[in-house]
């Protein structure tokens, strides 16, 4: 059964759709089934993974709303081993239409459990809000892996999400974990960004992963020619950054949870 990991910060701006993206492909890339969920209705790690916007296309809309067939929504990415469930901006509507509905926080997770024993990953890319899309991607999720920017103020937006994942817990996911902390647009030049790094791992501990994800121009640049970062240059800090994460993930979480092995 495949590991079900959430990317979430209620915080725009963090690297949320970076790290969907590029974990996806470096996860793929070491053999391991990966699924990406594309749960915020900008519809960018779509875009990212090379999908142009078609409003023909069927996405997690159809399957939310519609109840339409999986297989008429999930498709096969240039990075073998990848697979997306897309995005537009019909799933702005979801969260509306979903209101009145049964069960509303469980419809995604009644999706993800279809899923799970076809993939060794299935990654889901929150909105920036904790509206009734992140609710069910967090009711879907095993765990949250938390990309936090190193800039002023950070601390105070996690412990806010920490909070509510607390709250999440008593409520519609008692089995929820903290997958890991991810420092992300880290620039080792600057005071700031070491002195939040220090912060978060002093107040976090070993939930903060080893591996930091750099400031990187050509990172920055991949989304633009729809292509993770590896496969527009595998050489770059970025590139090399996500890969190490990969390992980190898939090691300890094999640890914590026996899976993804």
């Amino acid at each position: 059964m495949g590991r079900v990991i959430a990317i979430a910060n209620q915080k725009g701006g963090v690297g949320k759709t970076t790290t969907t993206v590029n974990l996806g492909a470096s996860l793929a890339a070491t053999e391991r089934r990966t699924l990406a969920i594309d749960c915020d209705s900008q519809g960018n790690m779509s875009t990212a993974l090379g999908f142009a916007k078609d409003p023909a296309r069927r996405t997690l809309y159809n399957l939310l709303i519609l109840n339409e067939s999986i297989d008429r929504v999930l498709l096969k990415t240039q990075v073998e081993g990848l697979d997306l469930i897309p995005s537009d901006k019909n799933l702005v509507g979801a969260a509306i239409e979903l209101v009145d509905v049964e069960n509303r926080e469980y419809r995604l997770k009644a999706i993800v459990d279809q899923l799970k024993q076809n993939y060794d990953y299935i990654l889901i890319d929150c909105p920036p809000a904790l509206d009734l899309l992140t609710l069910n991607a967090l009711a879907a999720a095993d765990s949250v892996l938390v990309p936090i920017q190193t800039e002023y103020l950070a601390l105070e937006g996690v412990s806010e999400l920490l909070d509510t994942l607390m709250r999440l817990r008593r409520t519609i996911n008692p089995s929820l974990a903290i997958e890991g902390i991810l420092l992300t647009m880290y620039d080792d030049r600057t005071t700031l960004s070491k002195q939040v790094a220090a912060d978060l791992r002093s107040f976090f501990g070993a939930q903060v992963y080893e591996t930091v994800i750099p400031r990187n121009v050509r990172l920055a640049e991949a989304p633009s020619h729809g292509k993770p970062v590896m496969f527009y240059d595998i050489h770059s800090k970025g590139a090399e950054s996500y890969l190490q994460l990969a390992k980190e993930v898939v090691a300890y979480g094999t640890k914590r949870f026996g899976a993804g092995a």
